[in-house]
């Protein structure tokens, strides 16, 4: 969990007092609304009910289900925790790039920077020219830092760094996958990515060698006759399907409309 620092705790406390639960509570909520780019959550707290999931101005699943009690104090908690992310600094970056805000959170906060400067934190591990980043994190030997205005994510596993481009993903966490070695994983729009799916922009500060396409087998047809099912980039073909999994995937957590899904496989499907 990331650290907060004193104005941070103040005003999670006060928040904890508001609505009833334990500073552990709202702290663990934080986090969640946090890895969720401020419009989701996926948390669990006994609390509040054990393991849920909250979306901003849309659905809220409590472990206790019959409970609304307890789903409209999750949502007011997660409503309120968004917009004390919106409007305040995450991070204290350098003087350099201090962000301004012209908006204080209840009138009375000001610029409190909630949380602790990840260089702070962690100490600055990763390229000094990314600046400062929206999130960092770290699990067993895995650490990892997001930049989104840079389309950045730097990942070090066991003192190797890698950046990668992020492509279009809006990232709301990192994590090591249990079962699979060291794979590195990351959630976003398209839900949960492998790493290993991103261009890589250097590795530990040398750009990636570039490796030549191995020779394929030349496949013999015959004139005027056509190979049933050939798909003239297959590599592209399945990047397609992959998106159209991953949408089917944010269709059964219920983060899009069935509309919005058959609009955007529509989409894909002519690109074949």
């Amino acid at each position: 969990m990331q650290q907060l620092t004193p104005q941070g705790q103040q005003i999670i406390q006060g928040i904890a007092q508001r609505y009833g639960v334990s500073f552990d509570a709202v702290a663990t909520m934080l986090q969640a609304v946090t890895n969720g780019g401020g419009t989701m959550a996926q948390f669990n707290h006994p609390e509040l009910g054990g393991g849920g999931q909250w979306m901003l101005g849309g659905m809220t699943m409590v472990g206790d289900m019959f409970n609304n009690g307890l789903k409209y104090k999750v949502d007011g908690l997660c409503t309120e925790l968004s917009n004390l992310l919106s409007s305040q600094p995450l991070f204290a970056p350098p003087p350099a790039m201090q962000l301004q805000n012209q908006s204080g959170y209840m009138g009375n906060q000001g610029n409190a920077s909630i949380f602790v400067s990840p260089a702070q934190a962690f100490g600055q591990w990763w390229p000094a020219d990314l600046g400062s980043p929206s999130s960092t994190g770290a699990q067993n030997d895995v650490r990892y830092a997001v930049f989104p205005g840079s389309r950045r994510l730097v990942v070090e596993i066991q003192g190797n760094s890698t950046v990668y481009d992020t492509l279009d993903h809006q990232i709301g966490g990192v994590s090591q996958q249990q079962g699979y070695g060291s794979d590195v994983t990351f959630n976003s729009q398209y839900g949960v990515v492998p790493c290993a799916q991103l261009p890589v922009i250097s590795y530990n500060g040398q750009a990636p060698v570039a490796q030549s396409a191995p020779l394929q087998p030349v496949q013999y047809v015959q004139p005027g006759n056509s190979q049933p099912g050939y798909s003239g980039n297959s590599a592209q073909d399945g990047d397609v399907f992959q998106k159209i999994e991953r949408l089917g995937e944010l269709l059964q957590k219920g983060y899009i409309s069935n509309e919005e899904f058959a609009d955007k496989k529509r989409d894909l499907l002519s690109k074949l």
